[in-house]
C-alpha cells in the first residue's frame, strides 16, 4: 500500500474471497457487509498506519452501518447508526471494516458457541473451541481470513483465545485507549480493555499507537517498531500456580518452564516465586455479581427501548440467570463487592513489587472441545468453567496491568498454548519491547503461515 504496488479496493477483495473460502471451515464471522467495505476501500486515506488493511470488529461493539447483535438472538439484524471515540480512531489509522466477529453473548462465556451464530471453530483442531469471548477475531485471524482483527477482553478475552490459536493477544493498561462507549458507570466498565489480536507483535503495537489517548504520558514512542530498543535486562517472577492454587496441565507447565529458559538464556534475571495470593472463591463470587448488575441494567435499558418487541426467550439461559441472580442485589452488596475486587488489585500489585515482569501460564490447560461448556449448560457448571478460564489472566484484568499472551511453544500434541506476561500499570511500551525481542528469538510466524496455507486449500 505504502510503495503503490497495491490498492486497498484489492486488499479488501483478497480478503472478501479468503473470507467466503474460509468461513465455513470456522464459523468465525458474526455478519459483514462487503459493500460497505467496498465503499471505505475506495475512499480510505492513505496516511493511516494501516491504511486500506482489511479488519473484523467483535460484535460487541458497534461500528457504523455495521450490524451489532451483542451475541445474541434478541438483537439479530440491529445496525449501528453511530460509533465510539475508539472506532473513530481505527478509522483514522486506515482500517476498512468487512464484518463482526463472532463472540459468545454479551461477551460472557469463555467459548464462543452463541445460539445465535452457532459454534465458531479452532483452526489447529476445528473438533475444538477458540475459547471466547473473542472467539471469532482469533479464529478469523489465525485461519487468515485477514492480519488483525479487533478484540476486547475483561478478564482474559483477548489472552485466552489468542493462547488456544497461537495468535499475540495484548491487553493493554485500564485507561489507556479512547473511549469505547461503554456506559462509564456500570461496575465491570473499568475491567474491558479494547485491542486486537494479531500475527506478529508489530501489529499489535501500531494498533496500540492508533487507540491510546493523545494526551496519555506514558504513550508509546511514534516510530517505527523496528527501531525501538530491545528491553533492558528484566527482573522476571514466574510462577504456575493460579489463583485457586492449581498447578496446570503438565504440558502447559513445561511450556512455561521453557519461556523462563528463553527469558534466561536472553539474560534476564528470572526467579521463581509463590505468585499473587488471592481470595479466588471471594473474587469470583464478587465478579459474577458485578457482572449480572450490568447485564441486568443492559436489559433493563433494552426493555424500556424495544417495548412490545423485547422477547426474554431470545436470551439464552445463561444470561438469564446471571441476570436474575443480580435481580436483589442493593447499593450496599455493589460496594461490598467492589471492595473484594479492590484488596485483589492490591495482592495482585504486592506479587508485582520488585519485579518489571511476571510470567506464568495463560490458561492451565490447550484448547477444549466443543460442546463441552455451551451456553445452555448448568449456570454454576458454566461459572466454574469462566472462573477456570481466567485464573490466571484475571489479575492483570483486576489490577489494570498491561498484559499479553505471546505464542512461544506448541504442546507436544501440536497445539498452541500461550505464556503470560504481565508489568505493572503504564509500562506498555517495556512489554512490547519484551515481546519483540522474544518473537525475534523464537518466531512464531511460520507456524501461523503453514497453518493457513493447510487451510486454504480444503475450501477451494
Amino acid at each position: 500500500m505504502r510503495n503503490g504496488d497495491i490498492k486497498a479496493i484489492e486488499l479488501t477483495e483478497a480478503a472478501i474471497d479468503r473470507i467466503e473460502h474460509l468461513n465455513p471451515l470456522v464459523n468465525a464471522i458474526a455478519s459483514h457487509d462487503f459493500d460497505l467495505a467496498r465503499e471505505r476501500a475506495r475512499t480510505v486515506p492513505t496516511g493511516g498506519v494501516f491504511a486500506g488493511v482489511p479488519t473484523l470488529i467483535k460484535d460487541l461493539t458497534a461500528y457504523p452501518g455495521h450490524t451489532v447483535s451483542y451475541g445474541s438472538r434478541l438483537f439479530a439484524g440491529l445496525r449501528a447508526n453511530e460509533g465510539s471515540a475508539y472506532t473513530a480512531s481505527l478509522d483514522a489509522a486506515g482500517l476498512v471494516t468487512l464484518g463482526k466477529s463472532a463472540t459468545s453473548e454479551f461477551g460472557l462465556i469463555g467459548t464462543t458457541e452463541s445460539l445465535a451464530n452457532g459454534a465458531t471453530r479452532n483452526p489447529w483442531d476445528r473438533s475444538l473451541s477458540p475459547g471466547g469471548s473473542s472467539g471469532g477475531a482469533v479464529a478469523a485471524v489465525a485461519v487468515g481470513m485477514v492480519p488483525v482483527a479487533h478484540a476486547s477482553d475483561g478478564g482474559g478475552s483477548i489472552r485466552g483465545p489468542s493462547s488456544f490459536t497461537g495468535l499475540f493477544g495484548f491487553k493493554p493498561s485500564r485507561g489507556r485507549t479512547v473511549s469505547n462507549g461503554m456506559p462509564p458507570d456500570l461496575p465491570t466498565t473499568r475491567l474491558i480493555s479494547e485491542h486486537c489480536v494479531s500475527r506478529s507483535v508489530r501489529d499489535s503495537y501500531n494498533w496500540l499507537l492508533a487507540t491510546q489517548k493523545p494526551d496519555i504520558s506514558a504513550g508509546l514512542a511514534p516510530a517505527d517498531i523496528a527501531t525501538l530498543p530491545r528491553a533492558k535486562r528484566l527482573k522476571i517472577g514466574v510462577y504456575h500456580r493460579d489463583t485457586f492454587g492449581q498447578s496446570p496441565a503438565p504440558g502447559v507447565e513445561t511450556i512455561t518452564n521453557k519461556a523462563a529458559a528463553l527469558c534466561r538464556h536472553l539474560g534476564h534475571d528470572v526467579r521463581e516465586i509463590d505468585g499473587p495470593r488471592m481470595n479466588a472463591k471471594a473474587n469470583g463470587k464478587a465478579y459474577f455479581a458485578l457482572t449480572g448488575f450490568a447485564i441486568n441494567s443492559l436489559l433493563a435499558q433494552a426493555r424500556n427501548a424495544m417495548g412490545p418487541a423485547f422477547d426474554p426467550s431470545l436470551l439464552e439461559p445463561y444470561t438469564l440467570d446471571l441476570a436474575s441472580r443480580a435481580q436483589t442485589l442493593t447499593h450496599e452488596d455493589i460496594v461490598a463487592c467492589t471492595k473484594v475486587l479492590e484488596a485483589a488489585t492490591a495482592a495482585a500489585n504486592d506479587a508485582m513489587e520488585g519485579f518489571d515482569v511476571l510470567l506464568c501460564p495463560t490458561i492451565g490447560f490447550s484448547a477444549f472441545p466443543l460442546g463441552r461448556h455451551g451456553p445452555d449448560h448448568a449456570p454454576a457448571e458454566i461459572d466454574a468453567m469462566i472462573a477456570r478460564l481466567a485464573s490466571y489472566t484475571v489479575v492483570a484484568s483486576l489490577a489494570g496491568w498491561p498484559a499479553m499472551s505471546v505464542p512461544l511453544f506448541m504442546t507436544d500434541s501440536d497445539m498452541p498454548i500461550g505464556c503470560h506476561f504481565a508489568a505493572a500499570k503504564d509500562r506498555d511500551e517495556l512489554l512490547f519491547s519484551l515481546a519483540l525481542e522474544l518473537e525475534e528469538a523464537n518466531p512464531w510466524m511460520p507456524r501461523l503461515l503453514d497453518l493457513q496455507e493447510r487451510l486454504r486449500w480444503l475450501n477451494v
